[in-house]
Formats: C-alpha cells, structure tokens, sequence
C-alpha cells in the first residue's frame, strides 16, 4: 500500500491530537507540521507524532502531501490557503478542522481550490488547548462533520468518510451552511450564555465573594466551558455572528418568556417549561459524543475523617484507573455524593462506581441522576 502523508497548520489540541491518532492507526504514515511556534513542532517529533518540521506554510513537504489539516485559528487557517495554493497538488485534500466553515468556504471559492477542498470538523474537544493535552482518542465516538464543496470528487468525499471512522468517529456529511447553523445553537451559544453567566456572578458577587464560594457542582458543570480557549471563540463568535445572532435571538425570547411567567407566579407555564426541556434532554442519545466534550464522574458518599480520600484513591489505583480530578463538594444542592471523582475516559468512570461499590462506598453516576 502506498504511504499517506499528511500535513498540518497547526499542532494544538485537535490537530495534535489527529497527528496522534493517525500515527496510532497507521505507523508507517509520514507527517509533516508548521506551527507558529517552533516548541510546539519540537514537543510534538519528540512524541512521535510527526517526523518532519516545516520551516513555513510554503515549505516544499507541503507539496508531497496526500491531505493537508488547517488546524489553526479560523482568520489564520485562510490566510494560510492562500499561501498554500501555489504549493500544494491538485490531488491533495484539503481540510480544515474550525468550528465555522462558511468563511473558509468562501475563501476557497474565491481561490479556485473547490475542486479539493473538504471542510472538516470534529465534535470535540476540551475547555484545556494546546498540544500538551492532545490525545490519541478524542475523536472516539464524536461526531465529524463534513462539508465538502459541490465540485470535490465524490471518492474523495468518501475516501475522507473512511479515514473519519478510522479514527473512531462518526462522520457526518452536510452543507457548510447547515454545519454553522447547527453549531451555532448546540456549541457556539452554549459557550456565550457560559461565558455570560459566570460574568454574571462575578458582577453581581460581594466583596466578600461568597457567590463564588458556594460555586460548585451543578454551575461550575454548566459554565465549564467558559474556560475555553478567548482567542479562538472571539475568532468563532466574529465569524459565526449571523447564525449565532438568529439562534440567540430564540434563546432571548425564551429567557424572556419565562421571566414574565415567573414574576407572574404563573406556575403551570414553568412546570411545563421545565417538563418539556427534561423529555426532550432525556431523549438525547449517549451513545456518541456531541459538541461539547462530556465529562466522565462520579459522586461517593465518605465520612469526614483521616485518610478517607486517601483509601479511595488508593483502591482505585491498585485497580489501575487513573484519577484526573478528586475534590470534595460543599455545595450539595444538585449532587448526592460529597465526594466527586472525575476521569478521562467513561469506562475507567463505570469500573470506578463497581469497585467502590464492592468496597459498600455509595456511589452514583453524574450521567445517570
């Protein structure tokens, strides 16, 4: 079989971590990367994940390229095209990996690159960036969605199809301007509304701070994406205004519905609120991932004494599940267990509740409260 090469723009959380997992599915292909940062590139040929450093955009491995990953910023990925376009072949793929695609679409349309470009973007990732935290399996049971121009091959299309589930993902084909209407509601006004809430608090807060004292449990899950990366969802939020605009437009109307119900006491109006958004949350599947990265947890109820934390992470470490985050909660309004462990991946999560539960700990799972 003839050897794959891939390149990357980029190397920060999701193009590290599919330089990772293509090295992880296929060892003999050849990658070679440009990042703005030469540490960055260094870090990632030290890891294995690529074999050669580009020295700029235009550098000639770029030309020896089966597929080419945009894996930077949304402004800086379409300035790239346009210093790539003399460099590359015609029969390299062109890809992207942004959360807005009408942009780059554009910018391909005007550059005469429809005919290979296939837009990219996989449903994932995390409120942590940069290569440090890539990881050979981010893509595991995400949605990927494809938005390739009407002039691309169909093979093509199919061929990058494949290549998406190879990496564990689901892949999704659609128009890009289904693509950012559809992210506009599910990821890029969940992380404004996150954003605004924990500014919220914070403007509302006493000198004191005891508002961000009691923070915890259910508001710091709802707003933990506010962590996110501040160049990249000012990049998205510029990008994506139209449909994110459209989409808040309905969320505001929402808010503001439920405000007038609320100071009228009109009971039946916020029970059926609240009744018609749990039927139709409860009928999400879990069975894959979507655009926000889930988080894998579980609450253990432990008396407050010497070593308590200490014998659990110990059961669990000689079990070999790793612990990517233990603290006690003391706000109990919305969790049951005063105790709260949080894992990287859902099985190491499952085993974790079963072992505990042996041990006659009790334990419930934050996906099945």
């Amino acid at each position: 079989m003839k050897q794959t090469t891939y390149g990357f723009i980029g190397l920060g959380l999701i193009g590290g971590s599919l330089a990772k997992t293509l090295k992880k599915i296929d060892s003999s292909c050849k990658i070679c990367a440009y990042t703005r940062s030469s540490g960055t590139t260094d870090a990632a040929q030290k890891a294995g994940a690529i074999d050669l450093i580009c020295s700029s955009v235009q550098d000639p491995l770029f030309h020896t390229c089966d597929y080419i990953f945009l894996c930077a910023p949304v402004g800086n990925n379409i300035a790239a095209l346009e210093q790539l376009k003399p460099v590359i072949r015609p029969d390299c793929i062109l890809t992207d990996v942004g959360s807005v695609k009408t942009n780059i679409h554009e910018a391909v349309i005007r550059l005469g690159l429809t005919g290979q470009f296939i837009g990219g973007h996989p449903m994932t990732g995390s409120e942590k960036t940069g290569f440090e935290n890539a990881s050979d399996h981010l893509f595991e049971n995400a949605y990927y969605i494809l938005t390739p121009t009407e002039d691309v091959p169909a093979q093509w299309v199919e061929q990058y199809r494949r290549l998406a589930s190879a990496l564990g993902a689901i892949p999704l084909v659609l128009t890009y301007q289904e693509h950012d209407y559809i992210t506009a509601a599910v990821s890029h006004l969940p992380h404004v509304i996150a954003a605004s809430l924990v500014n919220t608090v914070h403007n509302l807060d006493s000198r004191e701070e005891h508002m961000k004292l009691i923070a915890a449990g259910g508001f710091k899950d709802i707003t933990r994406i506010a962590s996110s990366s501040p160049e990249m969802w000012e990049q998205i939020c510029i990008y994506n205004h139209d449909n994110i605009a459209r989409v808040m437009d309905e969320f505001i109307r929402l808010l503001t519905e439920a405000r007038e119900h609320m100071c009228a006491s009109d009971g039946a109006h916020i029970h059926r609120m609240f009744e018609e958004s749990r039927n139709y949350r409860n009928s999400f599947s879990s069975a894959s991932l979507g655009a926000i990265k889930k988080t894998y947890r579980i609450y253990c109820d432990v008396i407050d004494e010497s070593g308590a934390i200490a014998t659990i992470a110990t059961t669990l470490a000689v079990n070999g599940i790793n612990i990517k985050n233990i603290g006690i909660v003391h706000n109990r309004e919305f969790e049951e267990g005063v105790l709260s462990i949080e894992f990287y991946e859902e099985e190491p999560s499952q085993r974790a509740a079963q072992i505990l539960r042996q041990h006659r700990y009790q334990v419930w799972e934050a996906g099945n409260r």
